[in-house]
């Protein structure tokens, strides 16, 4: 992908800006949320990630999985500079945010995220046109997958893109390789 100040935008909204995020498990999350969801791009700011990949040499497991080559991740830091027609939507605690229940989601959104030890920067924010919180009993924030998965699960419900039928898959999810994956969690047949 051609990105640069002559390029074409090249963001595809509805999608995920990630600030900074610190651990690369947690994008990897977010991009399996987003393969679930049906959200095409991922992009993500700063370079703590990219270094962790690359002293590890590897992808998080979610990356490496079967079904999430559709996802496209981007490593751009200026995100919202590349999505035309978008409407940035900040998931931060502030008091102006508007509550995830009497949300309305933008069919073109942005969803942005900050960091797992931080908040949005002010630089990010001043481009976002909307502020959503997922109120919980003390205020806390959610850990980065869990916020995503929360909005993205409210998204589709509000938006009516919940499957009536479960979708036939073109594969079966398995262990690839013993990692673990579906280790013995006391359910019913696990």
């Amino acid at each position: 992908m051609l990105i640069g100040k002559n390029a074409a935008p090249a963001g595809v909204a509805p999608a995920i800006a990630l600030i900074d995020p610190r651990f690369a498990y947690n994008v990897g999350m977010v991009v399996r949320l987003a393969s679930c969801y049906g959200l095409q791009q991922v992009w993500y700011t700063g370079d703590r990630v990219r270094m962790e990949v690359e002293r590890r040499g590897k992808l998080p497991r979610e990356e490496r999985m079967k079904g999430y080559k559709e996802v496209e991740i981007v490593q751009f830091d200026r995100p919202l500079e590349q999505f035309r027609d978008c409407t940035p939507v900040a998931v931060e605690v502030r008091p102006s945010s508007e509550r995830l229940q009497d949300f309305e989601h933008p069919k073109n959104a942005v969803y942005v995220f900050g960091p797992e030890d931080g908040s949005i920067p002010q630089s990010v924010l001043r481009h976002c046109h909307r502020f959503v919180i997922i109120p919980t009993r003390n205020r806390y924030c959610l850990n980065l997958a869990t916020a995503t998965a929360t909005i993205l699960w409210d998204r589709a419900l509000k938006l009516g893109e919940i499957p009536e039928e479960e979708p036939e898959l073109p594969y079966v999810e398995t262990d690839p390789k013993g990692m673990g994956l579906y280790d013995d969690c006391g359910w019913p047949g696990s």
